[in-house]
């Protein structure tokens, strides 16, 4: 049995006040992903000298995961760098030469889809059937115009009807059904397909969103997400050189893997096992016993801070915020993380022998021509595979060799989660055979996925705005604790970071890295006197 300790390296006398103080603030910071290491790294080059990163897992990079496989890189979470002026990841990647390799396909200006744009996307039916080109066109730029109407309730404060129930997918549905029943140069059997690619077109729209359906996603807030103008650009060596960069000013002995988290004591509300443990350590500092905040850590480790910027997911708080910070959260915050959304996208990548598919398709789209008048996006358990919305085509097969890449979210992706590679891939299989209408298609000789929903240390991909939130719970997630300031109450002593907590640009890797600096100008300005 583990015996529980409180480290004691700080030096020099503190002074009541964390803004009055001569030492050097302990700054702890949880989570080494890019909103954790974008923060250690600006505090570091600030002139802060007592920085300790904690990480649960045994990598650093977070919801940023490349997996080398052969010559290939691919991506099991964060892909592309969104758009590029302005963006400090583009700027890193630019700056390093990551993106000499970059093809056309793999650069993409306007709005970013899953799929690649080199070639064509072939829509087809679970019959086996490929719906020609020239209807999928019409219903893309239908579905295309009521996309941009949706933004609208936000730039432009359009008040939203009842009959939407404030919901993206319930709006996106009802309109885009309208018009097409109301097409008189359709034949019915046109109209059909077109109501049946309606489901197909959200439920990439959920896993682009990262929600379990559209129909969970605030119509009102939907248009506050803000893409940062310029060309998206994946990386081919890898998005976790990103990361590395990152990490590279950051001496090694900063970041402490496989280290997680118990308990944060924030407030000087130091807990009875903390008092027990500091009475029999006679060599323990005065200081460490007086400490703002306490970082209880699963090996019964205490480790005193001044401030602790958390970046775990929303997912995690959604999970653990009541038993991951004492005293609990304030009402105002543990409703923000309440009402806020995060779900998980999940990736499957199957490699074959050989391509099954034309060198000009870039992805297979499932259309379910039942679903042409379905309300709901849930399926039973065994029809887990229905949510999977494509594969899309990984080029150049130069670079990947002859692999597609599936996507799938929501609740059917943790079933998805629950199978093992072989169920996976068969099932798969099976889907390509029939909606392709080959029977000879073989299984792939290999299979990849991710699991971001099921894996304890995510709980979930990236936020999104839920029907019944909005970018004020994103403020208010993101303010630190505690709120009362007064002399007697040290500021900043919890702080958060993270994707979720930046209000223009969550669910991307840029508003990660933005929140990590956020938090560190917080405290660089208030010791401003100190670093000079």
């Amino acid at each position: 049995m583990q015996s529980c300790e409180i480290s004691a390296d700080s030096t020099d006398d503190p002074l009541s006040s964390g803004l009055r103080r001569k030492r050097q603030p302990r700054i702890v910071v949880i989570g080494a992903g890019l909103a954790g290491l974008s923060a250690a790294k600006a505090l570091l080059e600030s002139g802060f000298t007592d920085v300790t990163v904690l990480e649960a897992t045994d990598r650093i990079g977070g919801r940023v995961q490349s997996v080398q496989l052969g010559h290939a890189t691919f991506e099991l979470g964060a892909t592309w760098i969104h758009g590029s002026h302005g963006n400090p990841v583009y700027h890193l990647a630019e700056d390093n030469g990551l993106l000499e390799e970059t093809t056309d396909s793999e650069r993409s200006v306007g709005r970013i889809s899953l799929y690649s744009k080199n070639g064509v996307a072939y829509h087809l039916t679970n019959s086996g059937q490929r719906i020609p080109k020239d209807v999928v066109e019409e219903f893309s730029d239908l579905y295309n115009e009521v996309y941009n109407l949706t933004q609208e309730f936000f730039q432009r404060g359009k008040p939203v009807n009842a009959e939407s129930q404030n919901s993206v997918g319930v709006f996106t549905r009802d309109v885009v059904r309208k018009r097409v029943k109301a097409d008189p140069d359709d034949t019915e059997a046109v109209k059909r397909l077109k109501l049946a690619m309606i489901q197909q077109y959200l439920k990439v729209e959920s896993c682009e969103s990262s929600s379990h359906s559209m129909d969970e996603v605030s119509l009102s807030e939907f248009g506050e997400w803000t893409e940062i103008p310029g060309a998206h650009h994946v990386i081919p060596c890898g998005f976790i050189k990103i990361v590395e960069i990152l990490a590279r000013s950051i001496p090694k002995s900063v970041i402490q893997l496989r280290k997680p988290v118990k308990c944060i004591h924030w407030n000087q509300s130091v807990s009875k096992e903390i008092e027990r443990v500091a009475d029999h350590n006679s060599d323990l500092p005065e200081e460490n016993k007086a400490s703002n905040v306490f970082v209880e850590c699963e090996d019964c480790e205490f480790i005193p801070a001044d401030h602790v910027i958390v970046t775990v997911s929303l997912g995690v708080l959604k999970k653990r915020h009541e038993s991951l910070f004492h005293p609990r959260l304030p009402e105002e915050k543990v409703m923000a993380i309440e009402k806020l959304g995060i779900n998980t996208t999940d990736k499957i990548f199957l490699e074959f022998e050989e391509p099954f598919w034309s060198s000009e398709c870039n992805s297979i789209q499932f259309v379910w021509e039942d679903e042409a008048e379905s309300e709901s996006l849930t399926y039973p358990e065994e029809l887990w595979y229905k949510k999977i919305c494509s594969f899309d085509v990984l080029y150049p097969p130069e670079r990947y060799g002859h692999v597609l890449s599936g996507w799938i979210c929501g609740e059917e992706a943790l079933i998805m989660e629950k199978c093992d590679d072989e169920t996976v891939a068969e099932t798969c299989t099976e889907m390509l055979r029939q909606f392709t209408g080959n029977p000879n298609i073989p299984k792939p000789r290999r299979i990849l996925r991710s699991s971001w929903g099921s894996n304890p240390h995510f709980r979930g991909s990236y936020s999104y705005t839920q029907v019944g939130s909005s970018g004020a719970d994103v403020e208010k997630l993101a303010k630190p604790l505690p709120y009362a300031e007064s002399s007697k109450t040290p500021p900043m002593q919890v702080m958060f970071s993270g994707e979720a907590t930046h209000r223009k640009y969550y669910s991307t890797t840029h508003g990660a890295v933005l929140s990590g600096q956020r938090e560190a100008a917080r405290l660089i300005e208030m010791y401003q006197d100190l670093l000079q």
